[in-house]
């Protein structure tokens, strides 16, 4: 990505959805609509049939005495008392904030949308569109309609807003931005001479010379398309949309006629114009040269929509600096953000080694475990690096579900649990052996243990156990297979710091029943077929437990699995 590919290119994109025309056939439906409204209606809503497309467009609009009374009366309603948007709750944070005008009038709507959203296909396509708080209930109504998505290849819906004013806090935000596709689903068009927009981003203050840097409470989401009699522009990065939404504010303030009052504000002209305008290339000229093409972008950017008229360089001027700050900010996220698949192939490459490992080890008669923890040639060394760039792409994985809103946290861990499953089958053995190389080291489970694998355990144990784990299944192949108890190894080295206990004349009886009860989790394992036959290889740990035991328990001692062991039908199990 360029330095200014962010700026550069939004007025391409604004360009690129006038031209669709997307937005006039939207505004042409909540025009109708607009007809239909009776005086005694809060809020009316309708869907409109494109067979020709395949599509179909779901419309809201707010009578204007509704839409002033609940505008002044606004406050924002905690996720506590919104049970119903509950999916957009995240491991990491749980807690958000929704406009009680939208509340309020999505809730009068509620039983009627959860029907229609019952009979929509998959296949059809939806945009979601309204003006003004119409367009704070088409916000909601599609965040319900992405919950419901969980289908690959299913047409996701578009949602179209006109003038909405913003409608939560940062935890909202945070929620809907995690997910880019989410963020994606949403275009909000703005006009900068348009109130309603700016109403929650900061206190209107018509003395104000410079951007207030408290930028409120109410946070944006989405791409936002700002318009003004210039043309407009496209912006997606939230912290940007916020400073240029406060500046809209204040060049308003400043041209604004004492004890105006406030009114709806028509979109009709502004799709009108903008449609009619946007084949004249080159509108927006500079008129000094900039050497900073960042700079340039963002002055050309400000120009379409109404700002910087007088085009004064970054230094001077605190609007363009902060939008530079912003976009270096943005562009550095989306280059370290958050795509399993671009690092993907790579991990597999690493997998891929560690079998290469797991294959040669086992032809040594001492399995990969005991030859990682053992370190006595360079390819054990090499998995070192292998094991840190795994558990580095797997922590990450983990820690990016946690912070995902419940429902898409929900569909990615099934997308991804295979992957996580062998990768912690695979590595986590070798975290055991690194944790017990230290002297004294005892307790994994409950001292050592990295919470992601814990995280991925228990994700495997909500999605239930999957057909290849029947014992019938695990049997074929069981001689290519990972141990499943990733934690097997610990276990072992807990028994044999037990037998050594024992051969010291230490803690005898409570020694003795945690050996028993490690035999029992071992036999068990066995007639699961869910232990691999590498741990039966003679230089193996748990075959040197083995060994020990044996002389510890004497030939007179009997069970199940000294007398498995003893048979030798450990080497039957392959």
């Amino acid at each position: 990505m360029s330095q200014f590919s962010l700026f550069s290119s939004g007025i391409e994109l604004a360009n690129l959805v006038v031209s669709s025309g997307l937005l006039k056939l939207s505004w042409d439906k909540i025009s109708e609509l607009y007809t239909e409204l009776n005086q005694s209606e809060e809020i009316r809503w309708k869907v409109y049939q494109q067979p020709q497309s395949n599509c179909i467009i779901v419309a809201f609009v707010v009578s204007p005495n509704r839409t002033k009374q609940l505008l002044e009366e606004e406050e924002l309603v905690p996720s506590s008392s919104l049970p119903f948007f509950h999916f957009l709750r995240t491991k990491i944070d749980s807690s958000f904030s929704i406009s009680k005008a939208a509340v309020t009038l999505f809730d009068c709507v509620l039983d009627q949308l959860s029907s229609f959203k019952d009979r929509v296909g998959n296949s059809i396509s939806m945009i979601i569109t309204g003006h003004c708080l119409g367009g704070s209930v088409a916000s909601l109504f599609t965040l319900c309609l992405l919950k419901s998505i969980n289908q690959p290849g299913t047409k996701r819906p578009l949602c179209i807003t006109f003038g909405a004013p913003l409608i939560g806090d940062k935890g909202l935000q945070q929620a809907i931005s995690q997910n880019l596709m989410w963020n994606s689903d949403f275009l909000h068009v703005a006009a900068s001479q348009d109130l309603v927009p700016r109403f929650f981003i900061s206190p209107y203050n018509p003395n104000a010379m410079e951007i207030d840097s408290q930028i409120g409470i109410y946070k944006p989401f989405g791409i936002f398309l700002l318009c003004s009699k210039y043309g407009c522009s496209s912006l997606e990065d939230p912290e940007a949309v916020s400073e240029v939404l406060v500046a809209m504010d204040l060049e308003i303030a400043r041209n604004k006629p004492p004890n105006e009052q406030w009114h709806m504000f028509d979109y009709g002209a502004v799709v009108k114009r903008l449609m009619s305008t946007i084949s004249f290339k080159g509108i927006s000229q500079l008129s000094e040269m900039i050497e900073c093409p960042r700079q340039a972008g963002i002055v050309l950017q400000l120009q379409a929509i109404g700002l910087n008229r007088r085009q004064q360089s970054g230094d001077s001027n605190p609007l363009i600096a902060k939008l530079e700050k912003c976009e270096e900010a943005f562009v550095s996220k989306r280059k370290m953000g958050f795509d399993p698949s671009k690092k993907l192939n790579k991990r597999k490459e690493d997998m891929a080694k560690l079998e290469w490992y797991k294959k040669v080890s086992k032809s040594e008669d001492k399995g990969y475990y005991d030859s990682y923890k053992n370190r006595g040639s360079k390819k054990d060394l090499h998995v070192v690096t292998f094991k840190k760039s795994l558990t580095n792409y797997w922590k990450e994985m983990v820690a990016e579900v946690e912070r995902m809103p419940q429902k898409e946290e929900a569909s990615f861990r099934t997308r991804w649990l295979y992957g996580g499953t062998n990768y912690r089958r695979m590595v986590e053995p070798l975290d055991i052996a690194d944790y017990y190389k230290e002297n004294g080291k005892k307790d994994y489970k409950a001292n050592g243990r990295s919470e992601h694998y814990i995280k991925l355990e228990k994700w495997l144990e909500e999605a239930g156990k999957p057909l290849s784990s029947q014992v019938i299944t695990r049997k074929q192949n069981v001689s290519a297979s990972l141990t499943e108890d990733s934690c097997f190894w610990a276990h072992v080295e807990e028994a044999l710091i037990q037998c050594e206990l024992l051969r010291n004349g230490q803690e005898e009886e409570s020694t003795r029943k945690k050996l028993i009860e490690f035999e029992e989790y071992v036999m068990e394992q066995i007639k699961e077929y869910a232990v691999s036959p590498e741990i039966f290889l003679g230089g193996s740990s748990f075959m040197q437990w083995w060994k020990d035991y044996e002389q510890i328990v004497g030939t007179s001692y009997k069970s199940q699995l000294t007398d498995f062991m003893k048979s030798r039908l450990y080497q039957q199990y392959h």
